[in-house]
């Protein structure tokens, strides 16, 4: 579990960030599942974009593709989701988060 000083440092961390995956109106499915869990493992955070035509609402969309994958949701703004897993070995790790209290 993220603290609130961890989840503004993740968000500002994902500011610059691009989308890498858009979820249309099939929604969340296995496969996309599998891809952003291979992201996230390299990539430890991501943006993810959810299509006007997404038929399911944004905030179960979210909440599945965090689910799904195992990760943090760390922000939903707008049409975007930005997760977080770290990654799971130390040495691959590129984000250090500030420590918890």
């Amino acid at each position: 579990m993220l603290t609130g000083k961890q989840k503004r440092f993740l968000r500002a961390e994902a500011h610059h960030l691009d989308p890498i995956f858009q979820v249309g109106k099939g929604g969340v499915n296995e496969a996309m599942l599998v891809q952003i869990t291979q992201a996230l493992r390299v990539r430890e955070l991501i943006k993810v974009r959810i299509l006007d035509n997404c038929e399911f609402d944004k905030r179960d969309v979210a909440a599945e593709l965090a689910e799904g994958t195992d990760a943090e949701l760390v922000q939903l703004i707008g049409l975007t989701v930005v997760l977080y897993k770290e990654a799971p070995k130390r040495e691959n790790r590129r984000i250090e988060l500030p420590k918890a209290k």
